[in-house]
Formats: C-alpha cells, structure tokens, sequence
C-alpha cells in the first residue's frame, strides 16, 4: 500500500510541469532552402526553444513551398514562420496569428543573374525563361514578377522549389536570371554566391512571420514568444540567430503586415493553376 501511494505521490508532482514538457508542437518553417540545410539551421535553434519554454517543439518544413501552403491551409503546424504574403492569406482563412518577426529588418526580394553573362538589368531579361522558388514566394516571386510585367518584358517563370535551387540554376547557366531575396542569398555557400550578381531589388517590406494557430493557446503562445525574445540576450541565442543571418527577434502585431495587404497580390489559387 505505502509502495502504492508512493507511486501515486510520484507521479502528481509530475504535474502540471512534466505534461508541458511533454506537450508537442510542430514548428513549420518555409522552404525557402533544402530540407536537410532548413534542418541543421533550425533543430538547434527549436531545441533551444523548447528548453526555454518547457515545451518540445520539433522541426517540421516540407518539399517545396506549394506544398508548405497546402499545409498550412490544413492548419498542420502548430508555430509556423511563413512570408508576408502566406501570413495575409492564411491569418484570414485559418486563423494563423503573428506572435514575432525579426528584428529590424525588412524583407527585400532580388533578382540575380550570372556574373560576367552580360546582364546588367531586367531590361536584358526581353523573352528569357526565368527560375523563381514557387508561384506564392513573396518577395522572391510575387515581386519580381510583378516588376517586370509593369515594364513590359515578356518572360516564362519557372518554378525550382526553393531559393537554393534558384541560386545554384543561374549559377550553373541553366537560367539568365532568378528570383530571390537578400537573406536566403547572404546564408549561400561562398562558391555559389560569388558566381552571381544582384541586377534588381525590391522595396523593403515587413519580413516573414513567426505565427501561431488558433488552436494554441495563449499561455501557451506567451511562453513560445519569450522562448522567441530570450535569443536575444544570451550568447548562444546569439550565435544561433546569427547563423540564419537574424540580428535579433522582436513581437509583433497583426498590423504589421498591412504593406503586404495594401498590395493587389495574385490570389494562391491563380498561381497554381500559373504553377500547372
């Protein structure tokens, strides 16, 4: 009898602390590089998370970034970090609301070319095949895009899956140019990225989102936000940040994403179908 109410005894002063630490959450990130680099960038960083927080919260991406969108629109991860144009459509049809983004920074999409290739603007671009990540890539897709049919050049997008695959296409001659943006350029190997030239940049606009679904809640969303916000004062935290070319992390608001909505963007069902 003793050894069974020790057992008992044993297993209430697991509570409440041991079912939060118990408690997972998948964190999906964008696919904006391969998988297996996503992973080694970010596991690190989501372990320091979940120590911080009390919470195991495990990586989780996908393929390719159309199919990162199915998943989002089923409501598959818990914590999302999804670009400007993701967290517009899917905040409005699955709930999926901004928690943080980073710190002092504004994403800017690029277009780059191969060094040397004789291109020098998206003027030389007149009837090219052109790489970009996905149809709904914001700043890497949507934009360029949009820049170059507002100047009258005629084009073919191609999509390749990810800012890498853009990268290491045009590097390689396989496309004139393609569509990226400045940080996911910055985190390329040095023999990738000195093998191409920036011909283009977009204006800046708020970066990707760091956002919860409505089924997590908001205790729950207050410990993953100082998770968040506690990489910024400690040593680790930093040197972590600074591996995804992050100075910092700051909360944010819904709000902060009405640049993005003050866009006429292409709805995620036309660029399927511009996908197919």
């Amino acid at each position: 009898m003793c050894r069974i109410m020790f057992f008992i005894g044993l297993l209430m002063s697991f509570s409440p602390i041991s079912l939060a630490q118990t408690k997972t959450l998948t964190f999906g990130i964008v696919p904006q590089q391969s998988a297996k680099r996503l992973a080694t960038l970010w596991t690190p960083i989501l372990q320091q998370l979940s120590e911080q927080s009390d919470l195991n919260i495990v990586f989780s991406t996908a393929k390719d970034i159309p199919t990162f969108e199915l998943r989002l629109a089923k409501g598959e991860y818990d914590i999302a970090y999804m670009n400007p144009y993701h967290y517009v459509v899917f905040g409005k049809s699955v709930g999926y609301k901004a928690i943080a983004k980073q710190k002092d920074k504004t994403i800017k999409g690029v277009i780059v070319a191969k060094i040397n290739s004789g291109i020098k603007s998206i003027n030389d671009l007149e009837g090219s095949r052109l790489a970009f990540p996905a149809p709904a890539a914001f700043a890497a897709s949507i934009l360029p895009r949009a820049e170059l049919k507002k100047n009258g050049i005629s084009f073919t997008p191609v999509y390749v899956s990810s800012h890498d695959s853009v990268y290491l296409n045009v590097s390689r001659g396989f496309f004139p140019a393609g569509g990226g943006i400045q940080r996911t350029l910055n985190n390329m190997q040095d023999k990738v990225r000195s093998e191409l030239t920036t011909i283009w940049q977009t204006a800046g606009y708020t970066p990707h989102a760091f956002a919860t679904h409505p089924r997590v809640d908001k205790t729950t969303r207050d410990k993953i936000l100082a998770a968040l916000l506690n990489l910024n004062t400690n040593d680790q935290g930093q040197a972590l940040l600074q591996s995804i070319n992050f100075k910092g992390i700051e909360s944010a608001v819904d709000n902060d994403w009405d640049d993005a909505r003050a866009l006429e963007l292409e709805t995620l069902s036309g660029s399927s179908k511009q996908q197919k």
